[in-house]
């Protein structure tokens, strides 16, 4: 059962939205309906995240982008508005879709389609015991250096000297412990893949940090987990109550 939060300030959008959730899925429930930033952000710091949450960005208050600026929410978005020139921004706060008012049910069904396909994908992460066994696997060999290009040169950058590596606007970053940033053409995924998994760790969808960067971990909302890292303290990375056993076994070794 899929459970959504509508952030919406028009009574009648946000009641159009649950009609149209209802004869979509019957099974989906609607948490809360919430009509502006002030009551997202109370909402959101006293309760558990839902799975999807369907936003609109113009609230009676302010833009609901300034609820991500003060609640960590890892729940996926679809925006819902009839303004497009917020998309941009969107894109770098968990948003799964950008919908243009007035919705139609159709783009509705395909973006919650669109997050039962990501869902899927995400279940299928190693759990710990997968997790536990790429660890012990002495046949494998990983990537030692990433081949970085600047301007009409390259140079050689170590793996060891990556702090950690962050995805924004579809781009992949290392940050290296010297303080430079460089993009790889590679996805998370890819960079996951090829790293070895003694020394990195997925902790978000944006996030892979090396265990060597990791200066303390602080408990969080909801059984999150806050990383602050050695040399980027200003760097918010966190890990989901779902993914919390499975990093304090991979660093408790």
């Amino acid at each position: 059962m899929m459970k959504i939060v509508i952030v919406e300030d028009e009574k009648h959008n946000a009641l159009r939205l649950k009609e149209m959730l209802t004869n979509i899925d019957s099974t989906i429930e609607v948490l809360a309906v919430l009509s502006s930033v002030t009551e997202s952000i109370s909402w959101f710091t006293e309760h558990q995240e839902p799975d999807l949450i369907l936003m609109d960005v113009r609230l009676s208050d302010g833009l609901s982008f300034e609820i991500f600026a003060s609640c960590n929410i890892n729940s996926f978005v679809i925006f819902t508005t009839a303004y497009d020139e917020y998309a941009i921004r969107a894109f770098k706060v968990n948003s799964l879709d950008y919908l243009l008012k007035p919705i139609n049910k159709a783009e509705l069904q395909s973006a919650l389609e669109k997050y039962d396909q990501v869902r899927s994908a995400r279940n299928q992460e190693p759990g710990i015991e997968d997790l536990l066994k790429m660890l012990k696997d002495p046949e494998r060999s990983y990537r030692a250096r990433f081949l970085i290009q600047k301007g009409d040169r390259y140079v050689s950058v170590k793996v060891e000297t990556v702090e950690f590596i962050y995805s924004e606007f579809r781009n992949t970053h290392l940050v290296l412990n010297d303080g430079s940033t460089h993009i790889v053409n590679l996805t998370m995924d890819e960079v996951e893949e090829q790293l070895d998994p003694n020394l990195f760790f997925r902790a978000s969808r944006q996030h892979l940090v090396s265990v060597n960067s990791i200066k303390e971990i602080q408990n969080h909302f909801n059984g999150k987990l806050k990383l602050v890292l050695s040399k980027f303290p200003e760097t918010e990375v966190y890990i989901s109550k779902d993914k919390s056993l499975l990093f304090k076994r991979w660093i408790d070794r």
